[in-house]
Formats: C-alpha cells, sequence, structure tokens
C-alpha cells in the first residue's frame, strides 16, 4: 500500500526526509539511511516514496516517530557529546547513530559511559611534521591534569609534547587529511599555533577520542568558571572551522607582493599557512567586537595596489593595523565577508575577554 504517515498528530511531509527505518519507526535522510542499513539488529530501510509499505509496518511508525524515539535514545546525551548535523563528516554521523542505536549509550539509566573515564590512552597514527608520513604514536588523555601527552615510542618515559586542553581544538577533516577517519588538533603552544594531523583505522576509536577530549575539557572550564552555565560553556568545546580556503595577502607595509596561502577561520582568530598541513601557521590576526575597533570590508584600502593574481578584496581592520587580502572569485570573497562581519558583529563573552582578548594582542604582534 502507499505510506500516509502521521508524526504527532500532523502529516509528515514526505519531501524530507525521504526514508523511514521499520525496525526503529524513525524517519532518516538519505544519507543515514546507509548507515542504519549497517545496523544489526536494525537494518530494515525503506523508502517512503518507492517502497512498499505493510500495513503493520505504517502503524509501527504512527505509533513511534522520531520524537519518541528521540525521548527514548537520546535520554541522557552528555554536554560534551558531539551531535553532528548535516554538515558534518561521515564518520562522526555514523558513530553518533552506532552510539545510540547500537550500543544504547544515552537511555536512561545507562552505566557511565567510556568518554566520562578521567584517562584515555592509546596509539593513534600521527603525521611527521617535516616529512608528511604518518606513524603510531601513544597519546594518553588525563583530566586530573588537564592535558594531552603524546610519546614518540610507547615505552618512552617522557612526552614528546604535552598539550593544555583549555587550548585544544580538534576537528574531523577527512579530506585535508586524505583519511575518512582524520582529525586535527590545533593548540597554542608559545602563543603560537600548532597543528597535529591524527587518523585511527577504527572510526569508533578516533571519535571516542574526540568526545573525551571534549569530556576533560567540560570539566576543566566547570573548575575555572564554577558560576557559567552548560549553554555558556558548550561553545568552548570543540568545534569546527567556520571557514578554510585559500585567499591572497600582503605584509603590513601592504606593498609587498600577494602570496596565496591557506586561511583557517577558528571562531575569532584568523591563522594562515604556506600549506594547508602545515604544523605551524605563518601568522594569526584576532577579531575581537566591533565596539573595539575591528572591521571588515569589501575591497582594498585607497591606494593599494594589487599586483597578484587574484583581483575581489577584503581589508579587515584591527586597532593594531589593516590587513589586506583577494579571493579567487567574488562568490569566495563574499562568503569570507560574510563570515567576518559575524564573528565581529558578535559580543564577545567574559570568558573571551579574560582569555583570548589578551592572546588577540599578542597575535597581532607575531603577525607579518
Amino acid at each position: 500500500m502507499p505510506l500516509i504517515l502521521t508524526q504527532g498528530g500532523a502529516a509528515f511531509p514526505l519531501q524530507n526526509p525521504e526514508w523511514g527505518s521499520c525496525s526503529l519507526g524513525v524517519f532518516i535522510c538519505l544519507t543515514c539511511s546507509g548507515i542504519h542499513r549497517n545496523l544489526p539488529d536494525h537494518a530494515k530501510v525503506k523508502s517512503l516514496r518507492l517502497s512498499r509499505w505493510e500495513d503493520s509496518e505504517v502503524q509501527f511508525m504512527a505509533e513511534n516517530g522520531n520524537e519518541a524515539a528521540k525521548s527514548k535514545y537520546e535520554a541522557q546525551v552528555p554536554v560534551y557529546y558531539y551531535k553532528p548535523t548535516h554538515k558534518d563528516c561521515q564518520v562522526l554521523k555514523e558513530q553518533w547513530i552506532r552510539a545510540k542505536y547500537e550500543r544504547l549509550e544515552f537511555i536512561q539509566g545507562k552505566k557511565p559511559l567510556v568518554y566520562e573515564e578521567g584517562t584515555r590512552d592509546g596509539m593513534l597514527m600521527k603525521r611527521g611534521r617535516d616529512n608528511g608520513q604518518f606513524f603510531s604514536r601513544r597519546f594518553v588523555l588525563s583530566e586530573r591534569e588537564g592535558t594531552l601527552k603524546y610519546f614518540t615510542k610507547f615505552d618512552a618515559k617522557e612526552p614528546k609534547a604535552v598539550i593544555k586542553v583549555d587550548t585544544i581544538n580538534a576537528s574531523f577533516q577527512p579530506e585535508k587529511i586524505a583519511h575518512p577517519n582524520g582529525l586535527q588538533i590545533t593548540y597554542l603552544k608559545d602563543f603560537s599555533t600548532r597543528n597535529i594531523f591524527l587518523h585511527h583505522e577504527s572510526s569508533k576509536e578516533i571519535v571516542d577520542w574526540f568526545n573525551s577530549i571534549r569530556a576533560v575539557q567540560l570539566h576543566y572550564l566547570k573548575v575555572a568558571f564554577p558560576g557559567a552555565s552548560d549553554i555558556e560553556l558548550k561553545p568552548k568545546l570543540t568545534r569546527n572551522f567556520l571557514k578554510e580556503g585559500y585567499m591572497e595577502k600582503t605584509g603590513p607595509r601592504q606593498t609587498e607582493g600577494f602570496k596565496k596561502r591557506w586561511f583557517t577561520l577558528d571562531h575569532r582568530k584568523l591563522m594562515y599557512f604556506k600549506d594547508p598541513l602545515d604544523a605551524f601557521a605563518k601568522g594569526e590576526v584576532f577579531l575581537g567586537h566591533q565596539d573595539l575597533g575591528y572591521s571588515a570590508s569589501l575591497g582594498l584600502t585607497p591606494g593599494a595596489h594589487c599586483n597578484g593574481a587574484w583581483q575581489h578584496g577584503i581589508t579587515i581592520k584591527t586597532p593594531e593595523r589593516s590587513f589586506l587580502f583577494t579571493c579567487e572569485t567574488e562568490t569566495e570573497q563574499l562568503d569570507w565577508f560574510k563570515h567576518f562581519n559575524e564573528v565581529i558583529n558578535t559580543p564577545m563573552s567574559p570568558q573571551e575577554y579574560s582569555s583570548e582578548w589578551k592572546n588577540g594582542h599578542l597575535l597581532h604582534q607575531i603577525t607579518i
């Protein structure tokens, strides 16, 4: 029979999503339908438009639905656990679905999660800073110390690096790292941004590391800012970059030639690199609030000579100086401009005033 479904008493819009899980009684998108098919006990998935539905299946869907499933399978999702959106990579979506429906991690009365053990110790593949090859390295995450350490050998006594969790950002970068489970860790080292690129063959293992880092970060933030709510602290956990891509830039005198660089906008920090997989940023710009003298405008400052290949300019003004960039296309120019303005127009939080604002002035000083 053709499928006519209701959810919560109202006709369910069939345009999107276009699939249903007959095993769980939930409606899903095309991407998630492929993941659901691989769940051992919940693999029965049908198209809402093209498949034939039995009366019992229609009744089951009508009696359940997404809201009922959410109240059951997402009853106790921790604040730190990253819930992916349609924009996120496949590994995050897959592990979110498996955590909910296969491992039942968030149902009422579930035992403590693996992310909350306070420590994590294991091997990850890390990209070498100079040769670009990946080597197995031991990583140790400690809630008590508030650090992530890595060792060049499993039995090494001293770590190669000790990273403070409050300086860490972690973002999945499968295309950049050329691995479906690629994870980029960004942190501060001597007031400069340091990148390390990791992966693991197990998608569960790499996502477990990701959420364990977020759990330790949340613990640190609650200690550092005892009066802050979870809503205030959650944006301070790991986050996706607002935008990445190539632009051209010139130097502080604005007479130097424009050079092509890879740019990463991480909230209020704009970083640029010679190559997307560089370990260190060549320069960084802090983007404060407009009331503090920050602004972005289309075009270059009067008198600036654009001798690069790209002609679509953007000027960012800070209390210290102006920064000139050019984009390859008008579409890219407008997209960067939109993101810059959104950041500059967003009020700064007390935490940003107390921590990032201090770093901001240092960032201006080290930028070429």
